[in-house]
């Protein structure tokens, strides 16, 4: 069984007007989803002690004194908070760790998280990115400092280069990063030679226009690295803007080839005995958006059997 983790609160996360990181997302991802027969659980709110592993104290401080009771509070040039939006946050980064202790609990091969905001840009003391928490990051990290393991992979494949993830992972030996990204692209990070302080990194540059069989076939290489490394668990940062249809990026991926990189993840990650969690990040076309998320959980579905 595939498990969606979720919560309404992600619609209530707001932006302004014309904004890619739009309400509507919420929306798209739930109605591509709505007919398919999934473990459907609720996102929880994200305790502190989890967050502070990736960020300090003084952000989560500086994050609640700038909520807004009303309107909209500008964080940086494209990341805003809403009076919704901490809730969301939390949510995001809670839905991730309560994924990650349902699969290690056997209650489903795979998970799903089915928030917003987002999290692979977000800086340990800084939002980036649209992004606030390091979701991944933060559940990567639980499942080695609680759960015990030793060794987890998070594997990012959205259009932008998952600069938080990468930084908050850079010293992390437990952990395998591996990232395929639009290069040269926002954010300016991820070059092949970003490697990591234990050689933990793998990024795969791609260039623009080039389509999903190349993106594949650099995947091929990274699954071959995860393989080696036998990860006990694997989290994908699942963002969907590599589509050809996306307004923010120049790849040209289609659904077909979300899925079919899916099944080669899960199928490496039950060669090594992994369970997996997919956390949604990117993807601003709404209908490519939730055409590629139906064919990505499609594929999760298949592989939980």
């Amino acid at each position: 069984m595939t498990l969606l983790f979720t919560h309404p609160a992600a619609a209530q996360h707001l932006t302004p007007p014309g904004h890619g990181e739009q309400q509507a997302r919420y929306a798209a991802v739930m109605d591509a989803l709505a007919d398919l027969t999934l473990d459907r659980r609720e996102a929880p709110l994200a305790r502190d002690a989890d967050l502070l592993r990736c960020h300090p104290q003084s952000y989560l401080d500086f994050l609640r004194d700038a909520a807004p009771t009303e309107g909209l509070h500008q964080l940086d040039e494209d990341t805003f908070l809403s009076p919704g939006t901490l809730e969301a946050a939390y949510r995001s980064a809670g839905g991730a760790v309560a994924a990650v202790d349902a699969v290690l609990d056997g209650a489903g091969a795979n998970a799903f998280v089915a928030m917003r905001p987002p999290g692979h840009h977000a800086l340990a003391d800084q939002p980036m990115g649209f992004c606030l928490f390091g979701n991944a990051a933060i559940a990567a990290k639980y499942a080695l400092d609680v759960r015990g393991l030793d060794r987890v992979a998070v594997l990012d494949f959205d259009v932008h280069h998952g600069n938080g993830t990468q930084a908050l992972l850079w010293d992390e030996a437990r952990v395998l990063f591996a990232s395929s990204q639009q290069y040269p692209h926002w954010p300016g990070t991820g070059a092949a030679d970003e490697r990591g302080a234990h050689d933990n990194l793998i990024n795969a540059p791609l260039p623009p226009e080039s389509d999903g069989a190349f993106g594949r076939a650099a995947w091929d290489v990274i699954l071959a690295r995860v393989a080696a490394f036998r990860p006990q668990l694997v989290i994908l940062s699942a963002g969907f803007d590599a589509h050809a249809d996306d307004p923010k990026g120049e790849l040209r991926w289609q659904e077909a080839d979300f899925a079919a990189l899916t099944t080669a993840i899960c199928d490496v990650a039950r060669e090594c005995d992994a369970a997996v969690v997919s956390c949604l990040e990117g993807g601003y076309n709404l209908a490519a958006l939730g055409r590629s998320v139906r064919a990505h959980v499609d594929a999760l579905m298949r592989a939980a059997g």
